[in-house]
């Protein structure tokens, strides 16, 4: 083991401990909470004690001595006690809120104290911070919720059934109890090591998709610079953690489904193995009964129900709120934001406008876009390039009216933009394609409902759709979207945007599933129509054919034409695969180099 790797695994072996000393002060200060929580589930305990009670008393008192009305009074009682356990969950929902929202509460509050301190230094801090305010409070509510749900009803289910067979024969909790308490202990012994071992698996698989999305993005750089067996060692080694990682995790987990067969599966038999032993020391037949009755039917669901959530549940809970009692880095330089891109050029007239626009997923948190002015002409093809998570798909729901700006003004034919004017002058097109059960005919025309067949003909040529239009045999043939490939349906939402004509449209990775001919033979098909393109751009290519880029790096944006970007976006050099020997920013290129960029 490496000593990054010891390190990382003595970091996880002390999760479980640093979050457990954080979850004391929090339950103590929520004591009446938890008596509250407490107090409705006594309900569910007497549920369990009179079920097995009652068959005991049903069989015993009743059907076995000939008494069948004295049983089936018993046996009411059993099912009577439900009415109250369905009481209970009704109160423990209620009180839920009580322990689950103030943990939520706590979480945000941390964070974003946290990103404010960063905030000054550090860009990265405040960006996983935001991570942590959105996502993994989320986790950590959801998980501790399932948590208290399933520990407090296995607390109460549990002592319901051993109080009852305290009730029927002492000596029965001689048998069953042996294996509860081994399988117990079994799995209580695999709570650290697990914590520590998911931690390492998720650290090793973070790291690996980390160095993936570096390596993906300068593949160019790497055989340039002729680092490919460097390269190729760190992934190695990088893929050998990961997989011993792996290995390790599913060594504990074996040991965890053991057991959970030792508590589950073990009683039931164990009891069934001593009944004739059990029965000749005088155990009745409606002991026996009852007995079974409350391991298969309340005691083993209810260590299975744990230990499943423990396991699943509880070790997410365990890695999600240890990320948030590591304390951040140290402080960084961060870099100066980039100059706001230049207004529409030849004087076009803007079919829509940016106008210092902000916009982030919370009050307090890290801007996505920063004070953005864009304008987008009549006529005009736009790409938007950038790393992912860059925003450049916030951008898109902004400029489409989708998301509102938390900052700013959006304005369509220098009109404000309006939800009621969307439909006639915008049409935003997302990666996953919307196609429905229908005539082809009706998919393409969704939009445009009153097309006449020559435009139809027109589209089909334009956007290559002749193979799709041929194999489905005619424009009024039936379309199930399952049978069409990916690639298909996103020609069928061109097509129909291509029909519809707005004067903007926006595709937020639209051809993704497209090959590079048909993407390009569909952008230049689109672009040639009125009105203005924008394209979120997946490939270089596509932002090759634009008459302007936009390059989106989180708040920093930089826009100008694929020639300028070269000569001063440091980024834009970066997505085009440029090598700079020296590591530094280049202020020229000479033809040839460009000439390689724009084949590229």
């Amino acid at each position: 083991m490496t000593a990054p790797e010891a390190a990382e695994r003595r970091k996880g072996d002390g999760a479980l401990a640093r979050v457990m000393g954080d979850a004391r002060p929090f339950l103590r200060a929520r004591a009446g909470a938890v008596a509250r929580l407490s107090g409705w589930s006594l309900l569910e305990f007497a549920q369990t004690f009179l079920t097995g009670y009652g068959v005991a008393r049903a069989l015993d008192d009743g059907f076995l001595p000939g008494r069948p009305l004295t049983g089936l009074l018993w046996l009411g009682v059993a099912a009577a006690a439900v009415l109250p356990a369905q009481l209970a969950t009704r109160g423990v929902f209620g009180r839920l809120a009580d322990l689950v929202e103030p943990l939520r509460d706590g979480l945000v509050r941390r964070a974003v104290s946290r990103a404010l301190a960063a905030a000054p230094h550090r860009t990265d801090a405040t960006t996983a911070s935001l991570s942590q305010v959105t996502h993994q409070s989320e986790i950590a509510r959801d998980s501790w919720a399932g948590l208290v749900l399933t520990l407090r009803s296995f607390v109460f289910t549990a002592a319901g059934a051993v109080a009852g067979l305290l009730s029927l024969a002492p000596a029965l909790l001689a048998v069953v109890l042996p294996p509860l308490l081994l399988g117990a202990a079994l799995f209580l012994a695999t709570l650290r090591p697990m914590a520590a071992r998911q931690r390492d698996y998720l650290t090793a698989d973070e790291r690996y998709a980390a160095h993936a999305g570096r390596l993906a993005s300068c593949v160019r750089d790497v055989a340039a610079a002729g680092a490919g067996d460097r390269v190729l060692a760190e992934s190695r080694d990088l893929a050998d953690t990961q997989v011993r990682a792996a290995r390790s995790l599913a060594r504990w987990s074996a040991v965890r489904v053991l057991a959970l067969t030792v508590c589950g599966r073990f009683p039931p038999l164990l009891l069934l193995f001593a009944a004739p032993w059990l029965l000749r020391g005088g155990l009745t037949a409606g002991e026996l009964a009852g007995a079974l009755t409350y391991l298969t039917q309340a005691l083993a669901p209810a260590v299975q129900a744990l230990m499943t959530v423990l396991a699943t549940v509880g070790g997410r809970l365990v890695v999600v709120l240890d990320r948030f009692t590591d304390a951040p880095g140290p402080p960084a330089e961060d870099p100066p934001r980039a100059a706001a891109p230049a207004r529409v050029p030849d004087g076009r007239a803007p079919v829509a406008e940016l106008d210092r626009v902000s916009f982030a997923y919370g009050p307090g948190a890290q801007p996505v876009l920063d004070r953005l002015s864009l304008a987008v002409g009549e006529g005009e093809h736009l790409a938007v390039v950038g790393p992912s998570g860059s925003g450049k798909s916030t951008l898109a729901a902004v400029l489409a009216g989708v998301e509102p700006p938390t900052e700013g003004a959006v304005r369509w034919r220098g009109r404000p933009a309006r939800p009621c004017d969307a439909t006639a002058l915008r049409v935003l097109l997302p990666q996953q394609a919307y196609v429905f059960t229908g005539t082809l005919r009706e998919n393409l025309g969704y939009l445009r409902p009153d097309a006449r067949e020559r435009e139809f003909a027109a589209m089909i040529d334009a956007l290559g759709l002749d193979p799709l239009l041929t194999r489905l045999g005619s424009l009024d043939a039936p379309v199930e979207p399952a049978r069409l490939s990916h690639g298909e349906r996103q020609l069928v939402a061109l097509g129909r945007a291509y029909l519809a004509g707005p004067p903007l449209l926006i595709l937020d990775e639209a051809t993704s599933r497209l090959d590079p001919v048909a993407e390009t033979r569909a952008e230049l098909a689109l672009a040639a129509r009125p009105g203005a393109l924008v394209v979120i751009a997946h490939r270089l290519s596509s932002a090759q054919r634009a008459g302007r880029i936009l390059v989106v790096d989180g708040p920093r944006t930089q826009c100008g034409t694929a020639a300028e970007l070269l000569d001063s976006s440091e980024l834009y050099r970066d997505l085009a695969g440029l090598w700079t020997p020296d590591g530094g920013a280049r202020t020229g290129l000479d033809a040839s180099a460009r000439t390689h960029v724009a084949e590229h």
